[in-house]
């Protein structure tokens, strides 16, 4: 057999293999050609990728053949996901985008630094494209890395309107590699997101089919004790939540795909033994967090966010939507590996393979245990709540309905003492595995009791106490032994000398009414905001997270690096979106170095829309200058 036919899957091989699946011929033709594996060795170009000075690119409706099931996506050049765009660090690029829609469409560039009015968030920083018309979007190539593009128009992401892009550094990438793959991660209904969106107002917990049970109270019982399993579940009940409420959206309705593909069909990547194979994850799902693993392969991080970092070794890590995490991994034997991203809430996966041929597959990892909330997700533990009055925790879905009135002289702090930091043992972890500088402690590693301020009708619940879980790898991981990705790990492989001591310091809190679906910052949504927060165009600041709600939120800002406060002074990482914990306090520097207006939001595409968004503006001068 020639290394040609050995080592490149054709078109022909691929259509057997997908058959066998249950995927129909419509289906493979909306799969762009990259997920076709068998990219040539390092630093080529994968076949049928869009590079060049000038690229266009149309935007339509196209039937989507899944199984036995038909639905109708929204296709970027008749594909799901879009065609790779491959550009080149320090060129300039014209997209032309053609909408052939019968609705407003758009593209934003997501992580791209480049002019305001190129961004493509309508009402924002432009108009939208009309249907038939066509927008050119010009500007120059600042950066290096892996990225992504979607709408920022209804909820046409959902449908199928992203795909990714790769950026070229001027110089070579400070890491080896002979193969290079894109796996594009996302979740997919055929029922109209709108109608998804509908039944979520109706009840926030509709698609959760994993509740507790009087079987899982029993098991609990058995562990720590009729009373107290009862008190608690009793408890969450009085406030209306699930334990196990981890994705408001799930395989309940969700199929998970791997470069457009299901788990049956089986993208298939190949190798040779002993190669550096480069993986570049982006989690493009709606609203799915995923937690990436290949078994009996390490994983070592070389990238997140299209930036580069100190290479760490893990075994798995959690990536939020419109993350990116770049790998490489470097498979010894002549076998197959599955590339498994399981769902936050476990109720699903996506799945893929490496392989030294096609056709080849190894085993999907057994379904983990479902993770469960607790009292730390609520800003709370047992400590915390001796003295606390319980019947504020009522069916108002309210942990604090007004903590003026809680008598904190009941409350025990003794977890917030001048010695947090040296007696609490999860701290301590944190900075073993960092080695903090002594010159730049990570904010918030004592816990911080809330403000009298419970942000209105607009937010259902605070966080009694908020600190921060930058070295926590996130619910329902890390209590297997293996070696999972945390924020602290995080370290850039250069300095960055602009980023100096915060002139100032805003301080946002990431609220919701899960009775009403609504989500927002500082108990309001954004259509009850007076207007934009106002930065000052070259100012350094501090921004501060505080989330009040029992969800994680990948929180993303347009047009400047966030600057991730994790501990590593001049070497921060800068990322374009951060999932911030149930809880969690954290904090980010910014250099207001881009003037505009700019959108910063939630990007799980359900919360953004109903309210967790807010507009940035960047201005030389700010309401209340002299």
């Amino acid at each position: 057999m020639s290394t040609k036919s050995r080592y490149r899957t054709s078109r022909r091989d691929f259509l057997r293999t997908v058959g066998a699946a249950g995927l129909g011929t419509a289906a493979i033709k909306l799969l762009p050609e990259y997920v076709f594996a068998g990219v040539p060795p390092k630093n080529s170009a994968a076949p049928q990728q869009l590079s060049g000075r000038l690229i266009d690119l149309q935007i339509g409706n196209t039937p989507l053949n899944m199984g036995n099931r038909v639905g109708k996506a929204v296709t970027v050049n008749g594909t799901v996901p879009g065609p790779i765009i491959r550009l080149k660090e320090g060129q300039d690029v014209t997209l032309r985008v053609t909408n052939g829609l019968s609705s407003d469409t758009s593209i934003h560039w997501h992580g791209i630094l480049l002019p305001f009015e190129m961004d493509g968030v309508p009402g924002v920083s432009f108009a939208g494209i009309k249907p038939g018309e066509t927008f050119a979007y010009d500007f120059p190539i600042k950066q290096s890395g892996t990225y992504w593009y979607h709408s920022h128009s209804g909820l046409q992401e959902q449908q199928g309107h992203y795909g990714p892009l790769i950026i070229d550094p001027i110089e070579p990438d400070p890491f080896e590699f002979d193969r290079d793959y894109v796996v594009v991660l996302s979740d997919w209904s055929f029922e109209n997101p709108m109608n998804i969106l509908g039944k979520l107002k109706k009840e926030s917990s509709y698609y959760n089919y994993q509740r507790p049970t009087i079987k899982s109270l029993i098991a609990k019982a058995k562990k720590e004790g009729f009373t107290k399993a009862l008190q608690e579940r009793l408890m969450w009940e009085r406030m209306r939540m699930d334990q196990t409420d981890f994705s408001d959206v799930t395989a309940a309705t969700y199929t998970y795909l791997m470069n457009g593909l299901s788990p049956s069909a089986n993208w298939t990547a190949i190798f040779k033994p002993g190669e550096k194979v480069r993986l570049r994850f982006i989690n493009s799902g709606a609203m799915t967090f995923f937690d990436v693993r290949i078994p009996g392969l390490q994983m070592k991080v070389v990238q997140t966010d299209g930036q580069n970092v100190v290479p760490v070794e893990v075994e798995e890590f959690r990536m939020g939507p419109a993350e990116t995490y770049d790998v490489i991994v470097e498979p010894k034997e002549d076998k197959a590996y599955t590339v498994f991203a399981e769902t936050i809430d476990r109720s699903g996966f996506a799945r893929g393979t490496l392989a030294t041929e096609t056709g080849m597959a190894a085993p999907i990892p057994a379904r983990r245990p479902i993770p469960q909330r607790t009292m730390k997700d609520m800003g709370m533990d047992h400590g915390s709540m001796e003295g606390m009055d319980h019947s504020k925790m009522d069916g108002t879905n309210t942990v604090v309905q007004d903590e003026s009135k809680m008598d904190h002289s009941k409350m025990n702090h003794s977890r917030m003492s001048d010695s947090d930091t040296r007696t609490d043992s999860s701290l301590n972890e944190m900075n073993h595995r960092l080695k903090v500088n002594d010159k730049s402690p990570i904010p918030w590693t004592k816990p911080v009791m809330h403000s009298e301020d419970t942000h209105g009708a607009g937010n259902s619940s605070v966080a009694m106490m908020s600190q921060s879980r930058l070295h926590e790898p996130g619910s329902g991981l890390g209590s297997d032994g293996r070696r999972v990705l945390v924020y602290t790990d995080l370290r850039s492989n250069k300095p960055y000398s602009e980023i100096k001591e915060p002139e100032r310091e805003i301080e946002l809190h990431l609220t919701s009414s899960m009775e009403r679906y609504m989500w927002s910052f500082d108990g309001k949504k954004f259509s009850e905001v007076d207007g934009p927060i106002q930065f000052r165009y070259g100012e350094i600041l501090r921004l501060t997270f505080v989330n009040d709600t029992m969800m994680e939120h990948p929180l993303h800002l347009h047009g400047m690096w966030m600057y991730l406060e994790n501990g590593h002074g001049d070497y921060l990482p800068r990322k374009h979106t951060i999932n911030v914990k149930p809880a969690e306090r954290l904090s980010v520097l910014i250099n207001a170095d881009a003037p505009g207006r700019w959108a910063f939001h939630c990007h799980l595409l359900m919360h953004m829309e109903m309210g967790m968004f807010r507009v940035v503006e960047v201005t030389d001068r700010i309401k209340g200058d002299a």
